[in-house]
């Protein structure tokens, strides 16, 4: 058994995109999903070489991408137990790091945690794209028992698809992307929500007539998948709460120095935004 033989499980944006880039390098790809419609696209689309609802078609698999949401992982890898070998590797592509791995180390020893900070607007299979991960960051998140051997084949498959490698502890990746993922998905669905509680009709349809680039942009996140946030606001509660408080305490201060006419303070605090905005900049813009 070696890496060339790779198993996803969920074909969605992520695990789609997973498999066209695999494939494209001449790897086997043998994908699970749920339904039979998606495995019959995904074989259509070239996403896979095997496509079944079956986990025990993972058997020969050597690495495992768990590419389901994220309150399906560690049911799903439990149910995959029986039908793997012992130098079976699986990884997983959630947003939060901690509770998955608290949760997989009863049940798998070879188990490398694993972030791709990559996305699309779009979702679903039919999404996928074979270049989805080249240049965005790619976080793997090892325990100092994750065997290195193992670490090393899930690092070599993730260079292969041309993401920028990156290591840390599962809980300072949960703290990390609490402030430059889970609080903007928050922040920008209190924007939309906040429109929305506009209590003129006519001021609330020019709004939405007028909408454009800016409100797009910060927007986007806010309009995504509502099951996702939901499971990230539980899997990351501590850390979700930790950031959106200090974001209120800033807004609040924001809204002191314009309540305060303190255009001066305000011009200087909205200068020292504009000049640490690039320091954010160094990853796929559509990174979610």
């Amino acid at each position: 058994m070696t890496t060339t033989s790779v198993g996803i499980v969920g074909l969605g944006l992520i695990g789609g995109s997973l498999g066209l880039s695999l494939r494209a390098q001449g790897r086997e790809v043998i994908g699970i999903a749920q339904r039979e419609e998606t495995c019959q696209l995904a074989l259509a689309r070239g996403v896979v070489d095997v496509a079944s609802t079956q986990l025990s078609r993972l058997a020969s698999a050597a690495v495992i991408f768990i590419c389901t949401p994220i309150p399906a992982i560690a049911p799903t890898v439990k149910q995959l137990v029986p039908h793997l070998a012992p130098t079976t590797i699986l990884t997983d592509v959630a947003s939060v790091k901690q509770p998955i791995l608290t949760a997989i180390a009863p049940l798998w020893d070879n188990f490398v945690g694993g972030h791709p900070m990559a996305g699309t607007a779009a979702q679903g299979i039919t999404a996928a794209q074979a270049d989805l991960f080249v240049g965005a960051p790619y976080v793997l998140t090892p325990e100092p028992q994750t065997p290195a051997a193992s670490v090393a084949q899930v690092a070599a498959l993730i260079e292969s698809l041309g993401a920028r490698l990156a290591y840390c502890s599962a809980a300072d990746h949960d703290r990390a992307v609490a402030w430059i993922s889970h609080l903007p998905l928050f922040a920008s669905a209190t924007l939309i929500a906040a429109c929305e509680a506009e209590p003129e009709a006519t001021v609330l349809a020019l709004a939405r007539q007028f909408a454009s680039s800016g409100f797009r942009d910060t927007s986007r996140v806010g309009g995504g998948n509502p099951a996702l946030g939901e499971a990230i606001a539980r899997a990351n509660r501590e850390e979700l709460l930790r950031v959106l408080y200090r974001y209120r305490q800033t807004l609040d201060g924001a809204i002191a120095q314009i309540e305060a006419a303190d255009w001066a303070g305000l011009e200087q605090w909205l200068t020292a935004t504009a000049r640490a905005r690039p320091d954010y900049l160094q990853t796929n813009p559509d990174s979610p």
